[in-house]
Formats: structure tokens, C-alpha cells, sequence
């Protein structure tokens, strides 16, 4: 049992910080370059990662993080949880705000980017940009925080599990 414990935080350790590296990577790369392109470029490029993101890769990390937190804690729980309960309730609560975070705006602004339609036929790109854009960025910035800190309560319990 000590051994699927171990191997069930290190692998949901591993998915959050991937998933926090991936919302990071956004904040400080992505929208940056692209705050810097006219209106179509960024529609299009978004509609574009919006498509190519949907896939077994992306999947597994952003659900793996959760169930494996889940799988975790609940590991730890029947063997007594002990101090490593604690931060792994708030690694599984931070990382199902951000799914509320990603299902609440996110999502909605990635399928009304789609809902637009073909970046050339867009009448008033600037517009559509601005309902994105103005929403899209502060919310995945609170995704990467929250990621952050599920990553950070992850490692915690890393560190007290092997104390135990």
C-alpha cells in the first residue's frame, strides 16, 4: 500500500505541474506574442490550439491531475491520511476550481472563438478579439495560479510522505 500511495502522488504531482507548466506557458509566451499580432492572426491562431488541444496528451494530464489527486488522497485516507491529508485536500480543491475556472469561462470564450467562424469572413475581428481576449487572459492566469498552488500543496505532501 506505502508503494501505490508513493506512486499515486508522484504521478499527480507530475500531471499538475504539467497542467500549471501548460497555463504558465500561455501567460508568459503564447498571449504575449500574440497580444502583438492584429486581430485575425490571434483568432485564428486561438481557433487553431483550440482544435489541436483536444487530444489524448492534453486529456490525460488535465483529468489525470484530478483523478490522481482524488486517488491519492483517497489512498491516504484509508491507511489513516495523517499530516498528508491536509494538502492534498487543498491540492484536489485548487484543482477542481480550475476546472470550474476552465468549464466556467474558458471553454465558453474558446467555443464562441469557434462559433465566429472562419477568420476571413469575420466582420468586426477587432470585436470578437476583444469579448476573447479581455476575459480569456485574466482567467487563465487564475488557472495557472490555482495549478500552482495544487502544485505546490503536491510537493508538500511529497515532503511529509517521506517523513512518514
Amino acid at each position: 500500500m506505502d508503494i501505490a500511495r508513493l506512486v499515486s502522488l508522484i504521478a499527480a504531482t507530475v500531471t499538475t505541474g504539467l497542467m500549471a507548466g501548460l497555463f504558465f506557458a500561455f501567460d508568459v509566451s503564447v498571449m504575449p506574442a500574440l497580444r502583438r499580432s492584429d486581430d485575425r492572426t490571434l483568432i485564428q491562431v486561438m481557433q487553431r490550439v483550440n482544435v489541436a488541444i483536444v487530444n489524448g496528451w492534453f486529456l490525460t494530464g488535465f483529468l489525470g491531475a484530478l483523478l490522481l489527486t482524488g486517488l491519492t488522497l483517497a489512498l491516504h485516507l484509508a491507511s489513516g491520511g495523517g499530516a498528508v491529508a491536509a494538502p492534498l485536500v487543498a491540492a484536489l480543491v485548487a484543482y477542481a476550481l480550475q476546472l470550474g475556472v476552465t468549464g466556467g469561462v474558458n471553454i465558453p470564450l474558446n467555443n464562441a472563438l469557434e462559433q465566429a467562424g472562419p477568420v476571413e469572413r469575420i466582420a468586426d475581428p477587432a470585436a470578437v478579439r476583444r469579448a476573447f481576449e479581455a476575459r480569456w487572459v485574466p482567467a487563465n492566469r487564475l488557472r495557472t495560479l490555482l495549478c500552482t498552488i495544487a502544485l505546490g500543496c503536491l510537493a508538500w505532501a511529497l515532503v511529509l510522505n517521506g517523513r512518514l
